[in-house]
């Protein structure tokens, strides 16, 4: 029973890499963004995991690039982009008018104006269903390899997800750029400190009564964040690992359909631009081809990721029982 006891617990090492972890996220957190109550709420479910034993404690630790992405996502309001570099707004208002302009009554429209002009009840309730998928059902995907116990397939999901989403903040702020509907509401002028907006996604609200997407903006990381579109990448992430590792034809289909329903609600909601999916689409497929093609290839990464696939999986408990 001692021996038993002594494996439920996790290292020293490991006992103080977590509380180390908790400690710098929830301290940076609480200086300089604003300590709030899941703050804690969450802090408080890692660390009951990670002590609870080998089994959740691996989970922790495979969680760790979602982790990375949200507090990564947060801290993005320790500096905004626009005070790093100036906006986008007409600039690429303008190259979307001209590379995909549609014209309509004689006046040339961006196809979000166009869309804005085509609206239906039907097409509000889907663009609605389809963008509260965008980052639930990546994670799910995600968990479902987990729990299926394919950890490998999982973790190379799991780090170019993470990939994707510091490639595309890195990109915020070497060229911060206005949504749609900031030059829909404001026009040119840069308004620093301009709050989320719901924007055609307020319909979805109305019609079902639910503040949902009025909650999701009203928290908005980045305003001046449109280019690329991380909608957009997410869940083809998901897809081209799914197609990859020829997952149940399923998860192809609802991952392949949901996918093209973000990339057209993203352009319908006045959220993104065309060019905004069109660079989303390419920081997705460009990560998976860094990571499976680059990164992958260096001994040394390659390594660490093998060691990380080891540490999360069952055989790594009963080795260490040994």
């Amino acid at each position: 029973m001692p021996v038993a006891r002594k494996h439920i617990l996790p290292t020293r090492s490991q006992t103080l890499w977590c509380i180390a972890a908790l400690a710098v996220w929830l301290g940076v957190t609480a200086l300089f963004i604003g300590f709030r109550p899941e703050h804690l709420v969450l802090a408080v479910l890692i660390a009951a995991l990670f002590f609870a034993g080998p089994a959740p404690r691996r989970l922790v630790v495979a969680l760790i690039p979602f982790a990375l992405f949200g507090v990564s996502y947060d801290w993005m309001n320790l500096l905004p982009n626009y005070m790093v570099n100036s906006v986008d707004i007409r600039g690429l208002y303008e190259t979307e008018k001209s590379l995909f302009g549609i014209t309509s009554g004689g006046i040339m429209l961006t196809p979000n104006e166009w869309c804005a002009l085509h609206t239906s009840t039907v097409a509000d309730i889907l663009a609605g269903i389809f963008y509260l998928c965008w980052v639930p059902l990546p994670i799910i995907f995600g968990l479902w390899l987990y729990f299926t116990g394919r950890r490998g397939e999982y973790l190379h999901f799991a780090i170019v997800f993470l990939l994707v989403n510091l490639i595309g903040f890195t990109f915020y702020y070497i060229h911060p750029a206005a949504p749609p509907w900031y030059v829909a509401q404001y026009g040119f002028d840069f308004l620093p400190g301009t709050h989320g907006e719901t924007a055609g996604l307020g319909a979805f609200d109305s019609l079902t009564g639910l503040s949902i997407f009025e909650g999701i903006y009203g928290r908005n990381a980045n305003v001046f964040a449109a280019m690329p579109s991380l909608h957009s990448a997410y869940t083809l992430v998901a897809f081209i690992y799914a197609v990859r590792y020829r997952v149940a034809a399923l998860w192809r289909w609802i991952l392949g359909i949901v996918t093209v329903g973000i990339w057209c609600t993203a352009i319908y909601t006045f959220h993104h631009y065309l060019l905004d999916v069109l660079g989303g689409i390419s920081c997705a497929i460009a990560s998976f081809i860094v990571f499976e093609y680059g990164l992958m290839r260096i001994p040394g990464f390659s390594r660490f990721v093998s060691r990380y696939t080891s540490f999360i999986s069952p055989e790594y408990g009963r080795k260490s029982n040994k």
